[in-house]
């Protein structure tokens, strides 16, 4: 579902985000993604979107990606913010839901299907004609992955999707994301949910990959995490 190969990923000023990264995942397969601030995650995702300037291989679902197909791997995956106030800014949630489908040429009566359906996966049936601006913290995160899950993607890439959600709000993500069929990779500094939804973990640090292998053989690697800024030297506890 994902290959890359030899990845390495510039910001806009010149400067290295990340530096010859390879894996891949298959289709289905939910990865985690950790590393202290700064070891190049979010820079990742967005690469995989066309956001940021790259060198070596991006391939999604069959596709290489390139600036004549990046709208291609865009109908593939997509990508979830860690600031859900960034992806929602139409006047209601339908609007804000239906616009990834419209935008992708679906005709209008598809795409409000589409976002009607989306709607109900992440449990906001009923609150299709209500500002997003007007939703809880909780009901924003899951807002801005409906906007994702509309578009009928095979790959979903979640930025830090549990940041500064209650525990009722927190357990509601776990669940609806634990019965999705789509492929995931899931950037956190969340080590508990990573364990929860993901099988494998990749390290990131200072934009390399450090360790790439079973969730719990990775988080139950204390010097790891611990060398890599994941886990507090003194306490020895996630």
């Amino acid at each position: 579902m994902l290959q890359l190969d030899n990845l390495s990923v510039f910001h806009h000023d010149g400067t290295r985000a990340l530096d010859g990264v390879s894996f891949a995942l298959a289709p289905s397969e939910r990865v985690g993604l950790i590393g202290p601030n700064g070891a190049g995650k979010s820079s990742l995702l967005l690469a995989i979107m066309n956001g940021l300037h790259f060198h070596g291989g991006i391939t999604v679902d069959g596709v290489e990606l390139s600036r004549r197909t990046a709208d291609d791997v865009r109908r593939r995956c997509g990508l979830v913010f860690q600031d859900a106030d960034d992806q929602l800014f139409m006047p209601t949630l339908l609007e804000d839901v239906a616009f990834g489908p419209l935008n992708h040429r679906l005709a209008a009566d598809a795409a409000q299907a589409h976002a009607r359906d989306a709607i109900a996966a992440v449990g906001l049936a009923g609150l299709e004609h209500k500002s997003a601006h007007h939703l809880s913290g909780g009901q924003k995160r899951v807002a801005a992955i409906a906007t994702v899950l509309a578009m009928r993607v095979k790959l979903l890439l979640l930025d830090e999707p549990a940041a500064n959600l209650d525990v009722r709000s927190r357990r509601r993500l776990i669940d609806l994301l634990s019965v999705r069929d789509e492929a995931l990779l899931l950037a956190s500094h969340d080590l508990d949910i990573i364990r929860r939804l993901c099988a494998r973990v990749i390290v990131l640090d200072q934009g390399k990959l450090i360790a790439d292998g079973p969730t719990d053989t990775i988080l139950n690697d204390t010097p790891l995490l611990t060398q890599h800024g994941l886990m507090e030297e003194t306490d020895g506890k996630l």
